[in-house]
């Protein structure tokens, strides 16, 4: 049984974490885990423990790994296999709370910048690709070989995007190649000019040219994969690529392409109507969804400017992983918004489904402040740092007294006209949160003592002054399960 803030802990017990046949061969790990540059990393700082964060999908290779870099380095390795929240951020808390001086992911990553400075390395993977299949793939979906086209891979074939391209240089005389946004080694300088860094990846864009000008072509996958929707760092980009330029994508094993023009289109409807469903809501619940995030603190002060601006009440609910089961205690909350790593908040839903949408902080942002999009804007935000002061595409709520806000709106969904907000300052002295009943009892005006209200259960009914006094008893004795008054049964 799901408890209300919490996974049961058996669910972590029985979950398998890797099975022996899908362990790589002994051979294949110095290959695979890049257990070399692994070891120099480690040398290099001089590290006596060591932190080595895996996903689940790669915990049966953990302890063969971790024997391998303690022979090699000498060093103290600790495994990291139960992050609270996803497997793609950097875990810097169970970095600390074993005390290491550096940490090693393995795995997919979203390479968020950790909250903490902590020396990291990571380890992507090599997945094998079929290059000149890929070439073939991309000489069919680009005819015009004069056409802007940028080269983009899941994190595991980003290491042959280069030889790819080098096959379709000879012809293709505007391509642009896209790398992981790794961090770059201590002391290391910046290049010049400095690449356009987003979607987790470095565009070495020439000198007035913008990303908006280049179609797409990605590199991942799998035919095994029944919906394409459980790749979050797909749809990621999806999301983000200008609407209208061509974006296909090809397996690296077979080299079948597919044009993505649809399921782009069919993710961007979906969030459309999240949006006229943050527009609707009374109650917001703000879900944190990480902690080792650099600037998720000043990112849930922002939301929670958001929603008071927009006249709404909100709620910070710190869950771990969100669940239906979990989510389903608060059913006055009309939305959620997740915030989280960019893979963590298009992360697929688990089957059956939320009872409430699960927004991410972008469409809360287009759904309370009447001044987003700003002029020119293309792509869908799927990282909250891009919404805060010193970013490109922060735009500030506009003042209270702005026409914006007294704009006529109406919902799409309901077919009802919204009202305007009642912005105050939380300074203001005429703003107060109670109002006077008829019979002049003051009560407290909230959306969720509304909801209360309109239940035909309201709970215990106090009585007052309707129940004789009596002086106090005994209660029962003993636990739940078994009370001392009960027997044995």
């Amino acid at each position: 049984m799901e408890s209300t803030f919490s996974s049961p802990a058996e669910a972590a017990l029985q979950r398998e974490a890797g099975s022996a046949g899908l362990r790589t061969p002994l051979g294949d790990l110095d290959r695979v885990y890049e257990l070399e540059r692994v070891a120099g990393f480690v040398r290099d700082l001089g590290c006596q423990r060591v932190a080595l964060q895996f996903p689940d999908q790669l915990l049966g290779d953990a302890g063969a790994v971790a024997a391998r870099l303690e022979e090699a380095t000498g060093s103290k390795m600790f495994i990291l296999g139960d992050t609270a929240y996803g497997s793609c951020c950097v875990d810097v808390l169970g970095a600390e709370q074993a005390g290491a001086q550096a940490l090693v992911h393995f795995g997919p990553a979203c390479l968020s910048p950790p909250a903490r400075p902590l020396p990291v390395a990571f380890v992507l993977g090599q997945r094998s690709v079929a290059l000149e299949l890929c070439a073939k793939a991309f000489e069919a979906q680009n005819p015009d070989p004069t056409a802007p086209v940028a080269l983009l891979s899941e994190p595991s074939c980003a290491h042959a995007l280069e030889a790819l391209a080098t096959l379709l240089r000879p012809r293709y005389l505007d391509l642009l190649v896209s790398s992981p946004a790794l961090p770059l080694p201590a002391g290391s300088l910046n290049p010049n000019p400095e690449p356009l860094e987003r979607f987790g990846r470095r565009f070495p864009l020439a000198p007035g040219r913008c990303l908006e000008e280049y179609g797409a072509f990605y590199v991942g996958g799998s035919e095994a994969i029944s919906d394409p929707d459980l790749d979050p760092d797909l749809s990621r980009l999806l999301l983000g690529w200008a609407p209208g330029r061509p974006f296909s994508s090809c397996c690296p094993d077979t080299g079948q392409t597919q044009d993505e023009g649809v399921r782009a289109g069919r993710l961007r409807a979906r969030r459309r109507y999240l949006v006229e469903r943050a527009r609707d809501a009374r109650v917001v619940g703000l879900l944190a969804g990480t902690l080792g995030v650099a600037r998720h603190r000043e990112a849930l002060a922002h939301l929670r400017n958001l929603t008071q601006a927009a006249g709404k009440r909100s709620y910070v609910l710190a869950l771990g992983r969100p669940t239906p089961a979990k989510l389903a205690n608060f059913p006055e909350v009309d939305v959620f918004v997740l915030l989280a790593c960019p893979l963590g908040t298009l992360a697929p839903q688990p089957s059956g489904g939320f009872f409430r949408p699960v927004l991410a902080p972008c469409e809360l942002e287009a759904a309370c402040n009447p001044a987003w999009p700003p002029p020119g804007l293309a792509p869908h935000l799927t990282h909250y740092v891009d919404l805060l002061p010193g970013s490109p595409f922060h735009v500030p709520l506009p003042p209270p007294d702005s026409e914006l806000w007294d704009a006529p709106d109406v919902s799409l969904i309901t077919g009802d006209l919204r009202p305007p907000p009642a912005w105050k300052p939380s300074d203001d002295p005429e703003c107060s949160a109670l109002t006077p009943k008829p019979q002049l009892e003051l009560a407290e005006s909230s959306p969720a003592a509304s909801f209360l209200s309109s239940r035909s259960w309201k709970g215990l009914q106090p009585r007052l002054g309707q129940t004789p006094v009596t002086g106090a008893v005994s209660g029962r004795r003993g636990i739940a399960i078994a009370y001392e008054d009960e027997g044995n049964s």
